[in-house]
């Protein structure tokens, strides 16, 4: 999905950490709570598009999405990881 040379250079715009590719785990249970309604960004906004997959910070604190193969790497784009979801 997201050329190896370009994951490793792309972090965090916040605190800068390395970020990796999401596990399809983490991508389903981030798509359950976007089809249910209740998946809400930092910035405030709801979230009702399905994401293709994400990239997470290395803290596992955020998850920035992928769509149509383009990763979204706004700090008010990202979506919290509640603790149920367990990111790498």
């Amino acid at each position: 999905m997201i050329d190896q040379a370009l994951l490793d250079i792309l972090a965090c715009p916040e605190t800068k950490e390395e970020v990796n590719l999401a596990p399809d785990h983490v991508v389903e249970t981030v798509n359950g709570r976007i089809s249910a309604g209740t998946l809400v960004n930092r910035g405030g906004e709801k979230v009702t598009e399905p994401i293709e997959g994400g990239l997470v910070r290395a803290d596992g604190a955020y998850l920035y999405p992928i769509r149509e193969e383009i990763p979204i790497m706004l700090i008010d784009e990202a979506i919290p990881l509640s603790g149920e979801v367990n990111a790498p």
